[in-house]
């Protein structure tokens, strides 16, 4: 198997779901949707959607599992898909800390209580802006995207509350306006930046942008400056920041994502 290989979605869930993939998945299946995942108890479900309905930037809802208990995933998103094997690495937490890292699946956490959620992600916009000269500089290097917490408050429902994770993209700043009209229409893949500039990442609060919480060091280049968007790991840091959320909460592995049948063309924009 080789990444040039998975070009549609069911080739990268089958690819996981046989822990051949074990890379993040910028760039594969590009003409498909990709989705963040949070496994969470049925108990929190609907105190999570009113997250979603309330930051829909940060956590844009694209859909859950059939019913709770049941892993497979809603078949308009994905046919036969599974949210327990079909993404490339599980993040698993006990209430609100983290108990394995990167596992290639997630059935043994599963259980009749649980609810998944499938959330936008941002690698669904790359490949526009590949087709328009501007490839993100993580596919470039064959890297993960840098990921950083942020300072951004997001609403808050229920039991939930937290700051927005970002993802970061270099551009040198006379694309940045070709960048942001680009990205503006993907409205369930975090839409446009948050943030842009040389000042940005000291304006959200991140003291180093070469080390990055989640993903990979960024490379920039002279005359570029960094480009943040929401990103889809929000969920797992607001599970982790939320201390009422008791018992098993999953997310993918940041990078490593579920990409659905559902075609990037055909979503709501």
């Amino acid at each position: 198997m080789t990444r040039t290989t998975l070009k549609t979605a069911l080739d990268v869930r089958l690819a996981s779901r046989a822990g051949e993939l074990k890379a993040p998945t910028a760039g594969l299946c590009p003409a498909h949707v990709q989705a963040n995942l949070l496994i969470i108890p049925k108990k929190y479900a609907e105190d999570f959607r009113g997250l979603c309905k309330r930051n829909p930037v940060s956590c844009p809802l694209l859909g859950e599992n059939i019913a709770h208990g049941n892993p497979q995933i809603d078949p308009s998103l994905a046919k036969d898909g599974d949210v327990t094997t079909d993404a490339p690495g599980y993040n698993v937490y006990l209430d609100g800390k983290p108990v394995a890292e990167d596992q290639l699946d997630c059935k043994e956490w599963w259980t009749e209580d649980s609810v998944a959620f499938l959330i936008g992600c941002s690698f669904t916009f790359e490949q526009a802006l590949t087709d328009a000269g501007l490839m993100p500089r993580h596919q470039e290097l064959g890297k993960n995207v840098p990921m950083y917490k942020s300072n951004i408050a997001l609403f808050p429902s229920g039991i939930f509350s937290g700051n927005m994770v970002v993802s970061m993209r270099p551009y040198p700043l006379e694309d940045i306006e070709r960048v942001r009209d680009i990205t503006r229409p993907y409205i369930q893949a975090h839409g446009e930046p948050v943030a842009w500039g040389k000042d940005a990442a000291k304006r959200l609060g991140i003291s180093d942008i070469y080390k990055p919480d989640f993903g990979d060091a960024p490379v920039l280049k002279e005359g570029e400056v960094p480009v943040f968007w929401g990103c889809g790991v929000t969920p797992q840091l607001v599970a982790m920041s939320s201390p009422d959320l008791k018992g098993i909460a999953i997310g993918h592995a940041p990078g490593k994502m579920l990409c659905l049948d559902l075609l990037i063309k055909d979503m709501d924009q």
